[in-house]
């Protein structure tokens, strides 16, 4: 039983030491140097494991020179899969508190990930890169558009915010999104109906409604509507949020009358 205990107790030990061993040496994994790996030609694109088109990257380079010759942020691009450049993008590309390198990395979880200087952050918060992240470099949007597809849209979004002075969050409503806006407004419009139903003698609790305003408020207005008008201007998935509040409303306020209006048989 001892030596059971002692054997368990030194497979623990060697697992801990095993898992502070790689903690330790996970960041020297990615401090790699290696200039050979540049081009000689300048360009503001450096893609290693070939994901865009000569076209796509013709095109892509006239922009970005183009995005930085009116606004002064500078944009690269650098893919990579079994090998990478690392530390040597900087010095090449002269990386500065106004630059942002997106990395395109199909290894990991997310294909993209972004290196943003100091400067950028007071016009693209954490958060939009976050989001940014999050909505094209996610395995489904990779999947059915394609890796081309998120390289090319991310930097789309981030120029079209630089261009009109910074954005706090990501610009357009992805149909995921969208859904997930609706569910909240039909959600706030069932809390409020079920809220102001008859109470007390009056055909609506007004009362009980203004109670539950700061839930249903925040599940229609922060969550349903939010979202949608700081994404977008296009009218409909709004409209479509407000039909949908007011059906939820509706509904849940309509339940007792109908459950009255069943009269039994004798």
């Amino acid at each position: 039983m001892q030596h059971l205990t002692l054997k368990r107790l030194f497979s623990s030990v060697a697992a801990l030491c095993l898992a502070i061993t790689a903690w330790a040496m996970a960041p020297a994994a990615y401090a790699f140097d290696n200039p050979e790996l540049l081009p000689d030609t300048p360009t503001p694109i450096i893609d290693l494991a070939q994901t865009l088109t000569s076209t796509q990257e013709e095109l892509l380079t006239s922009s970005l020179a183009k995005l930085e010759a009116e606004t002064g942020f500078k944009l690269r691009v650098l893919t990579q899969f079994d090998r990478t450049p690392g530390r040597a993008v900087k010095d090449f590309w002269g990386l500065d508190e106004k630059s942002v390198l997106l990395i395109a990395d199909q290894r990991g979880g997310n294909l993209l990930g972004f290196n943003v200087g100091d400067d950028v952050y007071s016009l693209l918060p954490r958060t939009f890169w976050i989001e940014l992240q999050t909505r094209y470099g996610n395995q489904f949007f990779v999947r059915d558009n394609g890796e081309d597809q998120s390289i090319l849209q991310a930097l789309d979004s981030v120029a079209g915010c630089l261009r009109q002075g910074g954005c706090k969050v990501v610009p357009g409503l992805p149909r995921e999104q969208w859904i997930l806006t609706l569910i909240t407004s039909v959600l706030g419009g069932i809390v409020l109906g079920i809220a102001a139903q008859p109470r007390g003698g009056k055909m609506v609790a007004w009362q009980w409604a203004l109670i539950f305003a700061p839930l249903w408020g925040i599940l229609f207005i922060a969550f349903g509507i939010g979202p949608v008008v700081s994404r977008t201007a296009d009218w409909l998935p709004l409209l479509r949020n407000i039909i949908g509040f007011a059906l939820g409303a509706l509904a849940a306020y309509l339940t007792p009358f109908i459950g009255q209006s069943s009269p039994s048989e004798t």
